[in-house]
């Protein structure tokens, strides 16, 4: 969806001018500020992206992780449920190393009305059906509970059945990362840990002209003038709309908080429903090498920059998945992640019930051409999002490239690299060399050619993971990794059962030799 600027209001000077840095600046490196980047890149425009964090610091990198269908919205957006599914398909088909599936059961408690659910909450699922074939996924499949626990001895709820369906799942913080360095690869210009301060706009025309910025971790400041500027910055969209003079509600959202609990390891292999004390559907589900149960939706008036999630949180969660797989109680919890969505504004509707469409704003209807926000959406519609976005920047630069984001590998999607020979040759952990060339796809060949060169680099810094040290220097070198959180971001580094404990120390150690600080 967009909203669209008058059609007489049309930019004071030609579209694209030689006295320019840059034709497009892009504020916000999460998922879709990255797909916008390596979309505009791959039509030729000139871009620069300004993220002030890390890539994947907010919802992208702490979301539930799934390129999913959104079942859930097929009642009240079957419009997104359809463009997530499509979507899903595409990001399969670029880059195919990142997913994996996750089947999911969807129990059916026993209760006075479960008798005459049942068979609509079937119907229901064949409807869903005739979204699968767009991500891949197979048909739902109806369960007795004797099927059921044949399936997972682990539900012990008293259900009346279940409904089997396919999702989808994705490392977040890496879909990032690849659109990230593609466009690089493709001349755009990322900085990573760059604040913009101030976007600048011209007297009288009120057209964007320049956005100043200021480096967080040295304090190096500057400026790059530009045609148009991208406010991909998610829960930050208001904020960044009035660092050019506009009011926060020019590109209003409703912050929508959502945690995760993190357990140490894979508790089942299906993801399993169930229903929290207030009615609110949750899941339990295998991610990677753990297990995640999420996730909340509560409103947020919070700071943005800091958001955990409490403790009342996690045993809201605990307690509506213990009701049905009780064995959670006795699970090991090692973290909890934390983000806000960035939901389209309503007021009134409960946060279950808001959209899951996504909007872009063009403030030219607030005297402010040149300057737009992308408001809403979610993971498994990114790319779509992006592409129309990047589709009004090329009718605005007069460019009739039309977008290939759908068919166009993104960087690792091009081969697939068997892990097994790669850890023969390497004689590293198959478990290692399997988890680099999930992360890595086609470019974990990079990889092994620095072991080759440097078989010392072979040596395992965290045994958990596990990571490699070749893989904590490359993506240093090559995937803007300034600090040991940002290279835990690109490798799950840390984050397993230690918490970091056994390995951070070493891997700070390597990132300041690869940037030359001081240990």
């Amino acid at each position: 969806m967009t909203t669209a600027a008058p059609q007489h209001r049309k930019p004071a000077l030609p579209p694209r001018r030689s006295d320019v840095d840059v034709d497009v600046v892009v504020i916000g490196g999460g998922v879709n500020g990255t797909g916008v980047a390596r979309d505009a890149s791959m039509r030729g425009l000139k871009v620069a992206l300004f993220e002030r964090n890390d890539l994947a610091f907010g919802a992208s990198g702490n979301s539930s992780g799934m390129i999913h269908g959104g079942v859930r919205y097929l009642t009240y957006d079957p419009q997104v449920t359809e463009s997530s599914c499509r979507d899903s398909g595409h990001i399969q088909a670029i880059a195919p190393h990142l997913l994996f599936r996750v089947p999911f059961i969807f129990t059916v408690e026993r209760s006075r009305r479960a008798k005459l659910m049942l068979p609509l909450i079937d119907a229901f699922f064949e409807a869903y059906d005739r979204y699968q074939p767009f991500k891949r996924g197979k048909p739902h499949a109806r369960l007795t509970p004797e099927e059921v626990r044949r399936l997972e001895p682990g539900i012990q709820a008293d259900i009346l059945g279940a409904m089997t369906f396919d999702e989808w799942g994705i490392d977040g913080a890496r879909l990032c990362v690849a659109n990230a360095v593609d466009a690089i690869e493709r001349g755009a210009k990322v900085r990573v840990g760059y604040t913009v301060d101030h976007i600048e706009r011209r007297e009288g025309s009120g057209e964007v002209m320049a956005v100043r910025y200021r480096d967080r971790l040295t304090g190096e400041a500057g400026r790059l003038t530009t045609s148009a500027v991208v406010n991909a910055t998610g829960a930050w969209a208001p904020i960044t709309a009035s660092l050019g003079g506009l009011a926060p509600g020019a590109a209003r959202v409703r912050p929508g908080k959502g945690i995760h609990i993190v357990y140490d390891r894979r508790l089942t292999n299906y993801a399993i429903t169930a229903t929290t004390i207030d009615g609110r559907q949750i899941f339990v589900a295998p991610w990677e090498n753990v297990t995640v149960v999420g996730t909340t939706d509560d409103d947020f008036y919070g700071d943005l920059d800091e958001v955990r999630a409490t403790s009342e949180e996690v045993r809201y969660l605990e307690q509506g998945i213990a009701r049905v797989f009780p064995a959670i109680r006795s699970a090991r919890a090692i973290s909890t992640t934390a983000a806000v969505r960035p939901t389209l504004y309503a007021f009134g509707p409960s946060e279950d019930a808001l959209s899951r469409e996504h909007e872009i704003v063009d403030h030219a209807v607030h005297g402010a051409p040149g300057l737009y926000s992308m408001i809403g959406g979610k993971l498994a519609s990114y790319r779509i999002f992006a592409e129309e976005m990047t589709d009004i920047l090329a009718a605005r630069f007069g460019i009739g490239v039309r977008g290939s984001t759908h068919t166009s590998p993104l960087p690792g999607g091009d081969a697939v690299v068997d892990p097994f020979a790669l850890a023969e040759r390497l004689t590293i952990d198959a478990v290692a060399a399997r988890r680099v060339v999930y992360r890595h796809g086609s470019r974990a060949r990079q990889i092994e050619e620095r072991v080759l060169r440097r078989p010392r680099e072979a040596a395992t810094v965290c045994a958990c993971e596990p990571v490699i040290e070749a893989e904590v220097r490359y993506v240093v070198q090559n995937e803007l990794a300034r600090t040991v959180s940002d290279v835990s971001r690109r490798t799950r580094l840390g984050v397993g059962a230690c918490g970091g404990m056994r390995c951070a120390a070493r891997c700070g150690q390597i990132v300041a030799q690869e940037l030359g600080l001081s240990p």
